[in-house]
C-alpha cells in the first residue's frame, strides 16, 4: 500500500471508529461508575475491539461468505442500525439496539458485559467498521499490506484507549450543555453516515436505482 492509500485507510477507520464520537455515550453509560471502573472498562473495550478487528481482518470475508452475506447487504443492515442509534441521539432518547432493552439493562451494569455490548459492538466495531475492515483487507496486497492495516487499526486502538481512559477528566471539562450539543451533533453525523451506507449498499444491490437516477 502506498502512502496515499494508507492515508485514505486511516481516515476511513478514524471516521467510523472515532473515540470522540463515542465518548458522550461512554460517559452516559458509565454515569455513577468510579474512575477505576471506567478505566477498567476502557481497557476491556480496547482489548475486545482489537481482538474483533484482527479476527475480521483475517477472516471477515470467509465469515460473511459462509452465511451467504455480501458486504453490500452488510452496509444496508449496518446503516439501518446506525440510523436508529443516531435518531435516538438527536432526540435524547434511548434505543434498545444501542443500550439494550429494559430486561438487558440489569445485565449491562456489569463492567465486563458493558465492555462488549454496546460499546465494542455495535458502537466501536459495528457493521460499518466490519464492512470497512473487510473491504480494505480484500484490497491489501499480501501480508505486507495486511500488516500496514493492522498498524493503522492499532493506532486507532491506542487513541481509543487514551480518550476513554481519561474520560472522567474530559467529562469534568465538558458541561452538561456541551455534552448535549455534542451528542446531538454526533447524532447528525452518524445519521449522515448511516444514510450514505444504506444508499451505497442499495445502489450495489439494486443497480437499476443508479441507472434511473
Amino acid at each position: 500500500m502506498d502512502y496515499t492509500e494508507l492515508a485514505k485507510a486511516f481516515g476511513a477507520f478514524f471516521a467510523i471508529m472515532n473515540p470522540f464520537i463515542n465518548l458522550p455515550i461512554f460517559l452516559s453509560l458509565t454515569e455513577g461508575y468510579s474512575v477505576g471502573q471506567q478505566r477498567t472498562l476502557a481497557t476491556k473495550i480496547t482489548v475486545f475491539s482489537a481482538i474483533m478487528c484482527v479476527v475480521i481482518l483475517f477472516a471477515g470475508q470467509q465469515i460473511i461468505g459462509f452465511f451467504g452475506i455480501s458486504v453490500d447487504e452488510f452496509r444496508v443492515a449496518g446503516g439501518a442500525v446506525l440510523a436508529g442509534i443516531a435518531w435516538s441521539m438527536l432526540h435524547g432518547g434511548g434505543v434498545p439496539s444501542h443500550q439494550g432493552s429494559a430486561s438487558e439493562q440489569t445485565q449491562i451494569k456489569d463492567v465486563s458485559g458493558l465492555a462488549f455490548y454496546p460499546m465494542t459492538f455495535p458502537m466501536i466495531v459495528g457493521p460499518g467498521t466490519i464492512a470497512t475492515l473487510i473491504i480494505y483487507a480484500g484490497h491489501a496486497q499480501g501480508m505486507e499490506g495486511m500488516l500496514w492495516l493492522v498498524g493503522i487499526v492499532g493506532t486507532i486502538m491506542i487513541l481509543l484507549l487514551t480518550v476513554l481512559f481519561f474520560a472522567a477528566q474530559i467529562g469534568r471539562i465538558m458541561s452538561q450543555t456541551l455534552r448535549t450539543i455534542t451528542t446531538r451533533l454526533m447524532g447528525m453525523i452518524l445519521l449522515a453516515i448511516a444514510v450514505d451506507m444504506i444508499i451505497a449498499g442499495l445502489t450495489k444491490l439494486l443497480p437499476g436505482l443508479a441507472g434511473g437516477a
